[in-house]
């Protein structure tokens, strides 16, 4: 019912979780290779395609050579416990060789901090920081962090529909965070790819809560109508982050849309969630009024009850209603189904 995606909850001021050997600030990896950096290294989308790049990728994907650890840089607020909690089963699919790699603070909080971090760096994985009302201007000081620090190339994970006008709001600053990336490149600064996502796939499962309008029951409740989304799998966004960060020169300037195989309702998915594991769950369309009742318990801030609400009015909107073959196109593999994603959940 809440904020609808979290790329990274390590890259800025908000909760996150990282330990191997973490490095000093300003260390230099010590290979003649080209170096990447992966921000918010433990994050839901980050750790994903740390893993996708130490392995080679995903099986049945197009595979790519297996970069070596000393040529990958991760940056985290906590560098102490990243490799703790990269490798913990308990917290995911252990990334091998995480270890072996270069951990480093990383804070887009803290510009000076960023520039030390991608000392050395010659491709970034930049993912956005938690919601926070100073989202933008963090970004944006992570940018020119880049560019001090003399990276050639930054991989910026996005948002389907990034505008100016755009309803979701974090759209808004995703598009903010593009401009910054488009104006540091015309000025002689790092190249820059987009990958613009969708709505995740895993979070159709956060979005079921106890049902607000009845005593019994779950429900996915939120003024969405019957508006359509594009649900991606992480796995698969990581994968096609992976696919460009192992070449980004062929990707030089491009934008991304990153979607599932097809675009659906609420209800529909709600339908899926059913039938794959019995819950009782339904949809609510709820009216705008409704929809601030139904979250007013939660005691957020004005400026995150809006960003929740637009989540389902974006929907509403048509915003999220976009199917491409960008994944498949980048990978050579198909974006995997919500109702493939919860079938295996329930199995």
């Amino acid at each position: 019912m809440g904020t609808s995606r979290d790329d990274s909850r390590d890259a800025g001021t908000a909760t996150s979780p990282h330990a191997g050997t973490a490095t000093s600030p300003d260390a230099t990896p010590r290979t003649g290779g080209t170096i990447t950096a992966v921000a918010g290294a433990t994050g839901r989308v980050s750790r994903q395609v740390v893993a996708d790049l130490l392995t080679g990728g995903p099986a049945g994907s197009t595979r790519g050579r297996p970069m070596d650890p000393s040529d990958l840089v991760l940056l985290s607020r906590t560098p102490e416990r990243a490799v703790e909690t990269l490798t913990d089963p308990e917290r995911g699919e252990p990334v091998p060789q995480a270890s072996k790699c270069d951990i480093r603070v990383g804070d887009y909080t803290d510009p000076e901090g960023m520039r030390r971090a991608l000392a050395g760096v010659d491709t970034f994985f930049m993912v956005s920081m938690t919601e926070s009302a100073g989202r933008v201007d963090a970004h944006r000081a992570a940018v020119a962090a880049a560019r001090d620090a003399g990276v050639r190339h930054i991989v910026y994970l996005s948002f389907v529909g990034a505008a100016e006008d755009a309803v979701f709001t974090h759209a808004r600053e995703h598009h903010a965070t593009e401009q910054a990336l488009r104006a540091a490149a015309a000025d002689s600064g790092p190249a820059f790819t987009i990958l613009r996502d969708s709505f995740y796939t895993e979070v159709t499962g956060q979005f079921i809560v106890p049902d607000p309008w009845r005593d019994s029951g779950e429900a996915i409740a939120g003024p969405a109508a019957d508006g359509r989304t594009g649900f991606v799998t992480t796995a698969d966004v990581a994968a096609c982050a992976a696919a460009v960060l192992r070449d980004p020169a062929a990707h030089r300037g491009r934008t991304y849309t990153l979607t599932g195989p097809e675009a659906l309702t609420l209800g529909e998915v709600v339908e899926i969630v059913r039938g794959a594991t019995g819950r009782d769950v339904r949809y609510v369309d709820e009216t705008l009024a409704q929809a601030r009742a139904s979250r007013a318990g939660y005691g957020a801030p004005d400026w995150e009850v809006d960003a929740w609400i637009s989540t389902y009015t974006a929907i509403a909107a048509g915003e999220l209603d976009v199917v491409s073959d960008a994944v498949l196109q980048l990978t050579g593999t198909p974006p995997e189904s919500v109702a493939a994603w919860w079938a295996r959940r329930a199995g």
